[in-house]
């Protein structure tokens, strides 16, 4: 069952208490690339230590087609999935021995969320630039300092390894990876039979999923909320939100005042600030380049929104335990975060 011109081989490798979206997300976009033509198409195998059956934490158990022992020949993808039992399985040592083989038997390399301990731990990893689930990022960088952590983005390629971040980032991981072997046509085909967003860009921020404000009570102000936190580096002024929504600058800041207590220049860098606050402890990026992630311009800019936020720098916020809380500036009744 090598990698031909005939087919591409694909081994997910699973273990217990694996995140069954992981698994199901790559296995199921890529065998709807096949119904949709792919050629070469998609030889998708699930493999296991010892070919036991893996209980995924849903406690839906599902059987493994391959012993990862047994795996010979070419591979075309290597993909490691996360899960709640991703500790176990990145100090499992016949684990890891068989991830380095078969990592060196493959085109290319990939994990799922917390997949990304894994790789890390077979010390496929170091030196290169990785995304991982946003919760978990800290830890990550923490255990294995070789490795660049950017909880930023929902995937990262860098040259033959493909990690993403939490549970459905694997189906724009998957997406990308079908796009990349045989275009954006079939990509968008699988897309749309998915009923899926066509595709989420690989720099697609992590950061809405984690800005810990809680919702608006009015459902304008909260889907802008949800835009501005997806789409940080943007034209997010007034007038383009205002425009957005379909009202006046004059109403929206109306809006605004009635349901945050704040103006929406206000509201935009307090996610701004909050977005970055969360890379400077999650990754090892520098604050010029987590400022242009986040929208803010330039290093000296993000650390007076720090200071301006949180009243400490972003030094001191790499340094403390938790995220520190947000100040309440003058005049304003209710905080953003």
């Amino acid at each position: 069952m090598d990698s031909t011109d005939n087919q591409r081989r694909i081994l997910i490798v699973a273990y217990d208490d694996a995140q069954i979206l992981d698994i199901a997300c790559p296995s199921g976009a890529l065998d709807i690339a096949n119904r949709y033509g792919a050629s070469p198409p998609y030889a998708i195998e699930l493999g296991t230590l010892g070919r036991r059956a893996a209980r995924s934490s849903a406690g839906i158990v599902l059987g493994a087609g391959r012993g990862l022992e047994a795996v010979t020949g070419r591979l075309d993808t290597l993909l490691v999935v996360g899960g709640a039992g991703y500790e176990s399985a990145a100090a499992d040592g016949r684990l890891l021995a068989q991830v380095r083989r078969l990592a060196a038997r493959s085109r290319r390399v990939a994990s799922v969320c917390t997949g990304t301990y894994v790789l890390a731990a077979a010390g496929l990893l170091d030196h290169r630039r990785v995304a991982t689930h946003w919760g978990y990022g800290e830890q990550l960088a923490a255990r294995h300092p070789a490795v660049a952590v950017d909880v930023g983005p929902l995937y990262i390629r860098d040259g033959n390894v493909y990690t993403s971040a939490g549970v459905t980032s694997a189906l724009d991981l998957t997406l990308s990876l079908i796009e990349d072997d045989h275009g954006p046509t079939l990509a968008r085909a699988v897309a749309r039979e998915l009923v899926s967003y066509l595709h989420r860009p690989a720099d697609q921020a992590q950061i809405s999923m984690f800005l810990a404000a809680p919702p608006p009570g009015d459902r304008l102000v909260r889907d802008l909320a949800g835009y501005i936190a997806g789409h940080l580096t943007e034209d997010l002024t007034p007038g383009a939100l205002a425009a957005r929504a379909g009202v006046s600058t004059r109403h929206l800041t109306r809006l605004y005042t009635a349901h945050l207590g704040t103006t929406p220049a206000r509201a935009v860098r307090a996610a701004r600030t909050e977005a970055a606050a969360h890379l400077v402890r999650s990754s090892g990026l520098s604050l010029a380049a987590i400022a242009r992630r986040c929208g803010i311009g330039s290093a000296q800019t993000l650390r007076q929104a720090f200071l301006d936020h949180y009243g400490v720098g972003g030094d001191r916020i790499r340094r403390m335990p938790d995220m520190p809380r947000a100040r309440v500036p003058r005049g304003q009744k209710t905080p953003v975060s």
